[in-house]
């Protein structure tokens, strides 16, 4: 796969360029993981930025195939589905993170754990396959679905690891890495999310799904779920905020949303632009090099497109010199779109208490597909596709 450019134009092209195989023949081999992944759409780096909109790919899709898109529209509403049920629930997001903080303690004290995990992510199991992605996902940011499935089983039940520090490894080096999507699909292979239910990889499956390219001996035989806390009851769906299109406006962009234009299409004049990064709050560990290249040049693509080629990118760390921004342009609001759980969500948090401070307010502005299909996110997938399939 080669690196995706981080722009709306390329992943509008890479959507075209799709959607005659987003039909019968997405539904007929989307699981064979196979050099080049032609079989399957790759729009996940834009889809997870939002330079592209799953609105968008969804009513594509829809046009062109009609119901034997199906399938591949089944795949686009796992992307809404995960964002939504962790959204109700943002205390598993809060674990996931308290969890992955005791594995890498546990690696400073345990030589043996941490050798074992060292071999996992640089490929050196000696694992068909297992080995093989783990270099693929370092090299290039991008990993099928199905191999993603294949590695977090092998990496739970057969490497025995804790699946935190898998989660940490997939989102520090996944290009499309997003924490919901990430996270609760580690949980849904380790038999967190559905509740005795885990995946396990089997060497028959993977050589199926690979046409023979591998046939990983010595895997596990069995995956039994672990114990684990009820889920948390869901939290009633965010309504988001009400824009007030006659205030003076700073227009706030971020990684999590990276086509703003709805909101200009909603009648929003903002006076000044602006833009929130903080792609190393994914991990208390180093992100790699190629998610800041996409992150960065995707935020520079939304200025560029917004006529605001030269405005401030601020860090994580840098809210409260946000607001400061603002205030000097003279706005009275800060209105961005609205970031689901994550780095980002918890830097609007804080920047929104710098805000109030300097009589600012701060605007997160939901969109229509998210408020939507967010209050269908209550239990399992299958209900809500079919509330929002029909």
């Amino acid at each position: 796969m080669t690196s995706p450019i981080p722009t709306r134009t390329a992943g509008l092209e890479r959507l075209h360029a799709f959607l005659p195989r987003a039909g019968r023949d997405y539904a007929h081999f989307r699981n064979l993981d196979l050099p080049g992944h032609l079989h399957v759409s790759c729009l996940s780096p834009w889809l997870r930025h939002r330079l592209v909109t799953e609105a968008e790919v969804i009513a594509a899709a829809r046009g062109r195939h009609g119901s034997a898109a199906d399938r591949f529209l089944a795949e686009v509403w796992w992307r809404t589905y995960w964002k939504g049920w962790l959204e109700l629930r943002p205390g598993v997001w809060a674990a996931y993170r308290q969890g992955l903080t005791a594995a890498l303690n546990r690696l400073a004290v345990e030589p043996g754990l941490a050798a074992r995990a060292e071999a996992a992510m640089r490929g050196e199991t000696e694992i068909d396959g297992f080995d093989d992605w783990a270099r693929e996902l370092v090299d290039t940011g991008y990993l099928h679905n199905h191999a993603r499935m294949w590695f977090a089983s092998i990496w739970i039940f057969t490497l025995r690891l804790p699946w935190e520090l898998g989660a940490d490894f997939f989102l520090r080096h996944l290009i499309d890495g997003d924490p919901a999507s990430n996270t609760l699909s580690w949980r849904w292979i380790a038999g967190l999310h559905t509740t005795g239910k885990t995946y396990l990889a089997t060497a028959d499956n993977i050589a199926q799904n690979t046409r023979g390219r591998f046939r990983p001996k010595g895997l596990a035989t069995s995956a039994p779920p672990p114990a684990a806390p009820s889920h948390p009851a869901p939290l009633p769906p965010p309504a988001g905020d009400w824009v007030d299109p006659d205030l003076p406006t700073l227009l706030l962009v971020t990684e999590e949303d990276l086509f703003p234009e709805f909101l200009l299409h909603a009648g929003l004049r903002p006076s000044a632009v602006a833009a929130l990064s903080d792609v190393s709050g994914r991990s208390p560990l180093a992100v790699a090099a190629p998610v800041h290249r996409f992150t960065e040049g995707a935020i520079a693509d939304a200025l560029a497109r917004l006529g605001a080629p030269e405005a401030p990118i601020f860090r994580g760390g840098e809210t409260a010199a946000l607001v400061a921004h603002a205030a000097r342009e003279g706005v009275r609001q800060i209105v961005t779109p609205y970031a689901p759980v994550g780095p980002i969500a918890a830097r609007l948090t804080e920047l929104s208490r710098f805000a109030d401070a300097q009589g600012i307010t701060l605007v997160r502005a939901l969109r229509p597909h998210d408020h939507a299909a967010w209050p269908h996110a209550t239990h399992g997938f299958f209900r809500f596709r079919d509330a929002v399939m029909g």
